[in-house]
């Protein structure tokens, strides 16, 4: 009996990488808008901003797209699109909703007392310590990363879900560093240091007053230009 042997050779096909255009141009754009290259109420020419970013329009509209719904960019019918501008109610607004959230956020962490997340947490501003001088830039970065990183940590993923898709703590990074790394630099290590313990009821009072305190001098600061 004759027996045929077939011997195939399995060719390994290419894999295709499929990379979305539009999350660099995401990232791109959310940096000029926080930089203020890109200004609030300022209106978005597309060809313009396509042609700086050497990009084509479909990927661009994607991201901007994108940047509508985390609230930075506004459509208006007839006129365009323009980074949104945000008055001064929805700023508090965002941190009444900060406040909730990461008050929340740092209740859980406490409650795991995980070290290995408070180092991370601890990373954040450990350049900073015993600095006479910081750099602003350099804490703002620093204090996005801390609060977002509250939230991420806690592996909850509905807060999660709520912090990403709303984007609070993005709309206000525009706004700038509302108190001086000198005042806030020991309120975030206090913040830690509760967690850190397991103090709970501690580590969301702290969080809590640590915006809210942000919150009332935004308030003050408004008052005072009503008067003027």
């Amino acid at each position: 009996m004759l027996v045929l042997y077939f011997v195939y050779k399995i060719q390994s096909r290419p894999v295709i990488e499929y990379t979305d255009l539009s999350q660099p141009i995401y990232k791109r754009l959310k940096e000029m808008i926080r930089s203020g290259e890109l200004k609030q109420g300022e209106k978005i020419i597309q060809e313009k901003i396509a042609e700086t970013l050497g990009v084509s329009r479909t990927p661009l509209m994607k991201a901007l797209l994108a940047l509508e719904n985390e609230y930075l960019v506004e459509s208006i019918p007839r006129r365009g699109m323009y980074i949104r501008a945000l008055n001064y109610q929805e700023i508090i607004d965002i941190y009444i909703c900060r406040e909730a959230l990461e008050g929340m956020a740092a209740r859980l962490l406490a409650s795991e007392k995980s070290r290995t997340k408070v180092k991370k947490l601890e990373a954040c501003f450990s350049s900073f310590i015993g600095e006479n001088s910081i750099d602003e830039t350099a804490y703002a970065h620093a204090d996005e990363a801390f609060h977002s990183l509250l939230i991420q940590l806690t592996g909850n993923k509905p807060l999660d879900t709520i912090y990403f898709f709303s984007n609070i703590h993005d709309k206000v990074v525009g706004h700038g560093l509302v108190r001086s790394p000198k005042e806030t630099l020991k309120e975030h290590f206090n913040i830690i240091r509760a967690i850190e313990s397991g103090d709970a009821d501690k580590a969301e009072q702290l969080t809590r007053a640590h915006i809210n305190k942000s919150k009332e001098l935004l308030i003050n600061q408004y008052k005072n230009q009503e008067r003027e």
